[in-house]
């Protein structure tokens, strides 16, 4: 199999900020051809600053732009026209609004009847929240993480864009197996999910821990049955353990602290034992991890096979030597950012990114005169339906 297995697939893409790009962007990582179409002004995610916004490069290198004003109907004319040649369409505006552009599924499907039509909005296309916008925190904050990830009563915003990415994540999924269904038996389908959808996936073990306990999850619960530590070495730097509720963890845990005769404790052994006293635990393993600095650790966990991990920072991550090795990411953002490659391998390769990030209009030229001539092309220009990099 090539490290891309999208080659000649087209994935033409309807949406910004980062929910359905980010999908939009794995499938161009991929192979996929995906012209990401915004409006002259250019996708809002670009925040005045071009193919030089590092928030807009993440999830956007690798495609081409095609800058179109929709609202026009000419510009509308123009992606119809367009639309028999990909194989995708995606894109993330909110329930119904690209069917009153004149772009529905069902028109979409008239012009490409095996297309593949993927959706992302907030809610859903029905109930009471369908209209309501959504961003990241939006997904979060619905889908429980900010309770999860805070104290009892305290919940907190988190560090990242958790529902959006994992939307990204599932909008892309979803194409893929619509496009190996339409492998099988030629038809088109249509993809729906959301932020509130997608983030449910997220949800998983805090679903498992409320059905356990009967009670909410926040963020300290998982703890005692994931037999996991957060802890500061004497050098400053933390180091994190997960046991699970293996016995053969926890008594590699002991022999590598030099404190064997915890394993009798009746307190901490069986397994059982060990959750329901686990807030009695910590501050043991605290104390003794506070005896040593983190080079030391690393080396005792791996002697005895403990399950661990330094606690790296976004920094210290894109450098470490593993992720090197993975080779997880590739220079070509602005500022000598690192972008994101794809979080698979074929046959051992990890496809790259396939291209720099676009300039709004970078590619209107190429795409239109699929279906345009180039005085066509050129009268749209000039009547600001179709912006072109000169």
């Amino acid at each position: 199999m090539p490290d891309k297995p999208l080659t000649g697939i087209r994935v033409l893409e309807i949406g910004g900020y980062i929910s359905m790009p980010m999908g939009g962007a794995l499938l161009a990582a991929l192979g996929a051809d995906v012209v990401k179409v915004e409006s002259p002004a250019g996708d809002d995610f670009r925040r005045g600053d071009n193919d030089r916004s590092p928030y807009f490069a993440q999830v956007n290198a690798g495609k081409r732009s095609l800058s179109v004003d929709l609202k026009k109907p000419e510009g509308l004319d123009l992606v119809k026209a367009l639309l028999p040649r990909f194989d995708v369409l995606m894109e993330n505006m909110r329930p119904g609004k690209l069917a009153a552009l004149g772009l529905g599924p069902e028109v979409c499907s008239a012009l490409r009847p095996n297309l593949v039509f993927g959706s992302v909005n907030g809610f859903g296309d029905g109930g009471p929240l369908r209209d309501r916008p959504a961003y990241d925190t939006i997904g979060q904050a619905f889908g429980g993480l900010y309770s999860v990830l805070g104290e009892p009563g305290q919940p907190q915003l988190s560090g990242t864009i958790l529902s959006d990415v994992v939307t990204g994540l599932v909008s892309a999924t979803g194409v893929l197996a619509a496009l190996v269904g339409r492998g099988q038996t030629g038809s088109g389908a249509r993809v729906d999910t959301s932020l509130m959808e997608a983030v449910s996936i997220l949800t998983t073990d805090a679903l498992s821990q409320f059905y356990d306990t009967g009670t909410d999850p926040s963020r300290t619960t998982r703890h005692p049955q994931a037999q996991n530590f957060c802890v500061a070495t004497a050098s400053g730097d933390y180091i994190a353990v997960h046991l699970s509720s293996s016995q053969k963890f926890w008594v590699n845990l002991c022999a590598a602290m030099g404190r064997p005769e915890l394993t009798e404790d009746p307190r901490f052994t069986p397994y059982r034992h060990r959750e329901a006293n686990y807030f009695q635990l910590v501050p043991i393993v605290e104390a003794e991890f506070a005896r040593r600095p983190l080079d030391e650790w690393e080396k005792l966990l791996t002697e005895f096979d403990v399950p661990f991990a330094p606690v790296l920072s976004t920094g210290t991550y894109i450098e470490h030597p593993q992720t090197e090795w993975l080779d997880l990411f590739e220079p070509g953002g602005p500022n000598g950012m690192q972008l994101l490659r794809p979080p698979w391998r074929f046959d051992g390769t990890r496809p790259d990114r396939g291209g720099p990030t676009p300039r709004i209009g970078q590619h209107t030229r190429e795409i239109a005169a699929e279906v345009y001539d180039d005085d066509q092309v050129t009268e749209l220009i000039a009547a600001g339906i179709l912006n072109a990099e000169s």
